[in-house]
Order: structure tokens, then C-alpha cells, then sequence
């Protein structure tokens, strides 16, 4: 438990200095990731220290990058043992990088084929194929 302080700062002080929802702000707490930041009043109100910004402001960056809560609670802890997590953080960032690139080369394959499509694209087949198939455009070879 924590005793009031002027240092401390109320959930709503948090939210509206940080620009996050209150909601927001719980849900953190909740899943332990404001953990040495935040504390409880005697009457049970969550009371922040002025640190749990920087935390708010690496979880928003973290996210933004395409880190999910969970990766950022692991490197959390490794910094809340008082380790910096750099080497996590760019194992992480490794990962997202080659699931993007594998993304971009879904995508570009995705394109072809849907230019393809395009390219050889009938909008009037014959009576006998359309009665076969919702859109005989669509229709591979195996399944014609």
C-alpha cells in the first residue's frame, strides 16, 4: 500500500497527462505492467509515481512498432529486475521484421495473382460454366 503523496498521482492525472483512457490506464495495472509504478491508497484508489510515464510512453511506442502486450511485459521485467532490455527489445523487433517481409512476399504473390485475374477477366462466360460456378472467373483450372 501506498500513503498519499504529493508526489503521487491519481488515475485521472495519468490519463490526462499521458492522453490515454482511464480504461486504458486500469487495463495495464490489471495486467501488471505499470507493476513497481503503481500502487494502492488506504482506501484502495490506485496512486501512480511520476515514473509510470515513462513506462506509458514505451508501452505506446512499443505497440506502435507492432510489439504486442504480452512481448512488452516480458521486456518489462527484464527492466524491472534492473537490466536493460535492449537485446530483448531488438530480438523482438528481428521478429517482426522477417513477418513482415514474409508478409510483403504473401502480398506481392496475392497481387499477381489477383492481376492475372484481372487480365484474363471474362465478363460473359457460356451458359453451361456459369450454371456450374457462383463466378466462372474465379474457377481454377483443377475445379473447371
Amino acid at each position: 500500500m501506498i500513503s498519499l503523496a504529493p508526489s503521487l498521482l491519481k488515475i485521472g492525472e495519468v490519463a490526462e497527462t499521458s492522453g490515454l483512457p482511464i480504461k486504458t490506464i486500469r487495463y495495464y495495472d490489471e495486467i501488471e505492467l505499470l507493476t513497481p509504478t503503481v500502487g494502492r491508497s488506504q482506501t484502495g484508489y490506485r496512486l501512480f509515481r511520476p515514473e509510470v510515464f515513462d513506462r506509458l510512453t514505451f508501452i505506446k511506442r512499443a505497440q506502435s512498432l507492432g510489439l504486442s502486450l504480452t512481448e512488452i511485459k516480458d521486456i518489462l521485467k527484464i527492466h524491472d529486475r534492473g537490466t536493460l532490455p535492449c537485446g530483448e527489445v531488438k530480438h523482438h523487433i528481428e521478429e517482426k521484421v522477417f513477418a513482415i517481409t514474409q508478409q510483403i512476399q504473401e502480398l506481392t504473390v496475392r497481387k499477381a495473382e489477383l492481376q492475372s485475374l484481372l487480365a484474363h477477366w471474362q465478363e460473359h462466360s457460356s451458359a453451361d460454366r456459369a450454371s456450374k460456378t457462383i463466378c466462372p472467373n474465379l474457377v481454377t483450372e483443377k475445379s473447371a
